[in-house]
């Protein structure tokens, strides 16, 4: 190498920098909650052949594999005559799941980024829309067999030629989608990221020289694989198994498995996902660039030292996918794969690697976004709506603390949008908005615990639709802490509870004046023996409201005296004849 470490590490600080302002640029200038409060979006610099080289840290982390998947698919397209040649200031759309994708709602646009005129990289954006047509509102359609189901499906095209948006494509789009008018400002936003992109990565190159930041950006690659194998070294060889369980597909009411077998020999890690369920009807099947992003973040979840870069990425090999709904093919529907089969991923992969890193992995997060989708007229404003509600929920506990509560989703770092700008946009009213007190997994450190809201849908006629999981089973525990609490969601229609038969899925639940949704988000694993946690953490927890006092004594172990402080010796005759937990 002959870059000094203070220039490639300025040199790497830049280029985060430029996907970080696109980052903002993008939330700042889109209309929809979703991505102006939610950040379901992310922003990054990728090689000519699709290699990440960088991406913003407050991106999805999710989309660190499907992004690098996406543009190297759009550039052997390309290559092979199938998608138009770029050109200086094109922008492609693309939303297609099988070719690098997610879900229908994450659009992703790809501008080419021109160096005396040489294609020298590609920056990419993706962005949640409210809406991409399809059977229900907001595209998290419950029970969908196929996926022109879910949405407006669309390979990768030139929205943009030459910097001119291309009216019949946008079009062609507005006709397929609700809320079409809305669009523009999202479309606009994404549009102007990346043009941010441009312009500071323009600026860091003049300063720095072309040939010094190619140098850079290998080094960093090469470090980033020597990096992730160094600590790979230090997991002692061997096998290592888990099963994390999906509820159901939204059609067939029958769990799904994710087997895993995780093997380390040396400095790589083989994760083998053979013995999972087969496809499945219902919208749980996950695209093959969501399963291998998923094994990617959560690589980063237990070594988060190590950068960002597709060097990451060398030593993490997946097999086993093939004829498993880890890799589905068309026309399998999607809408869950992103939001809620990706963390599941992640929750097997933590529950095999727990046992051999016990100081860096953490029980299994609430591991659901929450997706709730509900779509209607809103007679005050005299226009229709689709509005999206994304939910957080207890993270797992770990080595030195309690898990985190009300934590955004294990693939993302999206936070709900504020109720009040929510109740502002959409006719709803929030009725209470708290933490899910219980659902914290007991453990030597607890799991962080869940979401509760309640929402009232407050004039016009609706439809609600859910595609959410952990309904069936709570988050794992991990190294004999108990489970978290699991998703609940009751829908109140004139009076009457309803429970969906899938329990986290169904759609189209039609909503009147008065009705309202029940939610409550699991809480996360709990770590370690529940039967070793400090008496005073207990009586804290009790005293916060957390959990009853009949609570501390049948998770902990852990008898209060009349003044809510711990029986010492009440607790220890408790604890030394193991109470049933």
């Amino acid at each position: 190498m002959t870059l000094d470490p203070i220039t490639l590490s300025v040199i790497q600080s830049g280029l985060q920098q430029v996907c970080d302002e696109m980052d903002l640029s993008f939330s700042r200038a889109a209309f929809s909650p979703v991505i102006a409060e939610a950040n379901d979006r992310s922003d990054g610099i990728y090689a000519t052949d699709g290699a990440l080289i960088a991406q913003g840290a407050g991106g999805l982390p999710v989309f660190v594999g499907t992004m690098q998947e996406s543009t190297r698919i759009l550039t052997e397209r390309i290559a092979a005559g199938l998608t138009a040649a770029p050109e200086p200031d094109d922008i492609y759309i693309v939303n297609d799941p099988y070719l690098g994708g997610t879900h229908l709602m994450d659009v992703r646009f790809a501008r080419p980024f021109y160096r005396h005129g040489r294609l020298y990289c590609w920056l990419s954006n993706t962005g949640h829309w409210p809406d991409t047509g399809g059977a229900v509102p907001g595209g998290f359609s419950a029970s969908a067999t196929a996926v022109e189901q879910e949405g407006l499906r669309l390979p990768p095209v030139k929205l943009f030629k030459r910097g001119e948006m291309d009216p019949e494509i946008y079009q062609i789009i507005c006709s397929n989608i609700r809320v079409a008018d809305q669009r523009i400002g999202d479309v606009k936003a994404q549009a102007a990221a990346l043009m941010v992109g441009e312009d500071r990565l323009t600026a860091l190159m003049d300063r720095y020289g072309d040939d010094t930041v190619t140098e850079a950006i290998a080094e960093l690659r090469t470090r980033a694989a020597q990096q992730m194998r160094a600590f790979i070294a230090d997991i002692p060889d061997g096998t290592y198994d888990s099963t994390a369980w999906i509820d159901s597909d939204g059609v067939v009411n029958e769990p799904l498995a994710i087997r895993l077998s995780v093997s380390k020999h040396g400095e790589d890690l083989r994760f083998d996902f053979a013995g999972s369920s087969p496809p499945c009807l219902g919208p749980m099947n996950s695209v093959r660039a969501t399963t291998l992003s998923s094994v990617y973040l959560a690589m980063r979840h237990i070594f988060p030292e190590v950068p960002i870069s597709a060097g990451a990425f060398e030593p993490l090999h997946v097999t086993g996918i093939e004829a498993t709904f880890l890799d589905a093919q068309y026309p399998r529907p999607v809408s869950g794969c992103a939001a809620e089969v990706s963390q599941r991923i992640a929750e097997a992969v933590f529950a095999a690697l727990a046992p051999a890193l016990p100081d860096r992995v953490t029980a299994a997060p609430a591991g659901t976004s929450g997706n709730f989708a509900l779509g209607g007229h809103d007679p005050a404003k005299g226009r229709g709506y689709v509005m999206y509600q994304l939910s957080g929920g207890g993270y797992g506990g770990n080595a030195d603390t309690d898990g985190l509560s009300n934590g955004c989703s294990t693939i993302g770092i999206s936070k709900a949008p504020p109720v009040e700008i929510m109740e502002q946009a959409f006719p709803v009213l929030y009725h209470h908005y708290r933490l899910h007190e219980g659902s914290g997994g007991a453990g030597r450190h607890r799991g962080g615990f869940g979401l509760d809201y309640l929402v009232e849908l407050r004039r016009g006629e609706a439809r609600a639709s859910f595609v959410m999981d952990h309904g069936r089973t709570g988050p794992q525990g991990a190294l004999s802490g108990g489970d978290g609490a699991p998703n609940t969601v009751t829908v109140w229609r004139g009076g009457t509870a309803h429970e969906p038969p899938h329990l986290s899925k169904e759609q189209d639940i039609p909503l009147s004046p008065g009705d309202r949704v029940h939610v409550r988000t699991p809480g996360g694993g709990g770590y370690g023996d529940p039967l070793t946690r400090d008496p005073d953490a207990v009586a804290r927890d009790v005293a916060l409201g957390y959990y009853t006092a009949a609570q501390a004594k049948t998770l902990f172990g852990v008898v209060l005296d009349t003044e809510g402080a711990p029986d010492l010796r009440a607790t220890q005759n408790c604890r030394t004849n193991n109470i049933q937990l």
